[in-house]
């Protein structure tokens, strides 16, 4: 740490050897045209940080930056306190996981997670100690021996995960490493992911199109479009105060209504009731008559949308996880909605 002089100067120095990566004023230029525009923040270490957005967003550019893949148009990374532009992928100490997890299929697990300590030239006496630890850890022990196609799709990701942590990098990467699985694998594995980050305490980042894996792994969640970085916040903030419609439109499923005074208000399907009369709704700041136009049952809930005459027939989509209550309702029935001030946000014009 540098000498300090006063408070302020020891609380920033402290800060500074928190932060394990540090974007600043990037951007990135394809042919004139901003894949990323003047994207900036800070990651502590040992935090687990999702790039979210939909396709053309720029997460995955920014990604491939801060591995050293690309190098900014502008700008500069920093990673530990080091600026990294200039510097290579391979001297960077991060372990990356891609969706496509290019195993060597020739290899065993076991051959496949021992292959970047041998490529560092570690001591071969320790290698065998190593990668048996991190197959434990990732729940493979005893699978070392079996190659790739033994392996389900689950078990290779697992492989994978190892492999990239096992010559214990300062960064992990993680690239849609699960978007080509099945939901509930893919969900399981979202939660393997966590269990592993928060054991090892890597600082990790994380690029996905999926707000639930976002919203389950993250310490915090960066949310992207056009290039730009819309908002960075914990998951709960995330949700709960997006910063502006964008961000309340990608994450959740929200009703969109527009405000007598301009602008936009937003009120998410789970904080709208739905009742078959007004009298059930009392407790609602605001109740309105609707029309089922449609019902979709899911298992845990049912999601409505409800055409609102008072409304401009305007369809807002509802979820209801209380059938016990009243039963589902059928395309046609005429139905009562209720929510209160308090759930509704605003977005200026």
């Amino acid at each position: 740490m540098p000498a300090v002089d006063t408070k302020a100067d020891f609380d920033n120095a402290a800060k500074a050897d928190t932060i394990a990566v540090s974007v600043k004023d990037v951007d990135m230029v394809y042919d004139g045209i901003h894949a990323v525009r003047s994207a900036s923040f800070d990651l502590e270490t040992g935090k687990f940080l999702t790039i979210l957005g939909p396709s053309g967003s720029g997460k995955t550019t920014l990604l491939r930056l801060i591995a050293g893949f690309q190098r900014p148009t502008r700008g500069e990374i920093f990673i530990n306190g080091a600026a990294v532009s200039t510097v290579p992928p391979h001297r960077r100490s991060i372990g990356m996981v891609f969706q496509k997890l290019a195993l060597f299929p020739h290899m065993t697990a076991a051959e496949n997670v021992a292959f970047p300590l041998k490529m560092r030239r570690t001591d071969a006496r320790q290698i065998p100690a190593r990668v048996e630890r991190y197959l434990d850890m990732v729940r493979l022990g005893g699978y070392g021996a079996r190659r790739v196609h033994e392996l389900s799709g689950g078990q290779q990701q697992r492989v994978a995960i190892a492999r990239a942590l096992v010559f214990e990098p300062d960064l992990l990467l993680l690239d849609e490493p699960l978007a080509a699985l099945d939901r509930k694998l893919r969900e399981e594995m979202q939660l393997e992911f966590r269990r592993i980050q928060r054991e090892l305490g890597v600082t990790t980042i994380n690029v996905t199109h999926d707000q639930r894996e976002a919203l389950v792994v993250s310490d915090e969640i960066i949310v992207m479009n056009g290039g730009e970085i819309l908002q960075k916040a914990q998951p709960a903030d995330t949700y709960r105060k997006p910063a502006n419609a964008f961000v309340a439109n990608f994450i959740g499923v929200t009703n969109f209504l527009d405000a007598p005074q301009g602008g936009t208000r937003a009120i998410r399907a789970e904080r709208v009731q739905i009742a078959p009369t007004h009298a059930e709704l009392s407790g609602c700041d605001t109740i309105v008559d609707g029309i089922v136009a449609d019902a979709i049952f899911e298992g845990e809930r049912v999601v409505y949308e409800i055409s609102v005459a008072s409304m401009g027939n305007v369809l807002l989509r509802v979820f209801d996880h209380d059938l016990a209550a009243h039963g589902q309702f059928v395309a046609g029935t005429a139905v009562s909605l209720g929510w209160n001030a308090r759930d509704v946000l605003y977005f200026n014009p």
